[in-house]
């Protein structure tokens, strides 16, 4: 009897190691790049002054940052925004995943002040950080 109680602790304690791997497999997506992405809303009529003001500072703080590895890549969209409150530049960083995040700040302590520019010609809407899911 003692036998069979230790087989079916032994049991219950295996079944979830072997279980779990399986359910993660069943997933219909995989994890990709994260992204950090940054929601500006540029005042009227300074679009031009402000990407011509923090455009060639964030490229090569973004092309130095890609080179040292610390971003996969870097993206700059423009548009018109939906209303009066919405954004009209959007910043995305890519990185390779959650952990490129540790000790980001530091290395980026320097880079980050030159990106904020003139506070005068934008405000920052929102940030959001996402990853990437890769349908299978």
């Amino acid at each position: 009897m003692h036998i069979r109680n230790s087989f079916a602790v032994l049991a219950f304690a295996v079944l979830p190691a072997l279980v779990l791997p399986a359910i993660a497999q069943d997933k219909p997506y995989k994890e990709g790049s994260v992204w950090a992405l940054t929601f500006i809303k540029v005042k009227p009529g300074m679009f031009d002054v402000y990407m011509r003001d923090v455009g060639p500072i964030r490229k090569q703080v973004m092309d130095e940052a890609k080179k040292q590895g610390l971003v996969l890549s870097y993206k700059l969209f423009g548009g018109s925004s939906a209303n009066h409150a919405d954004w009209d530049v959007l910043f995305m960083d890519e990185y390779k995943n959650w952990a490129a995040f540790d000790g980001l700040t530091k290395k980026f302590e320097a880079i980050l002040a030159k990106l904020i520019g003139n506070e005068d010609v934008r405000e920052i809407v929102g940030e959001k950080v996402m990853q990437e899911l890769i349908l299978q």
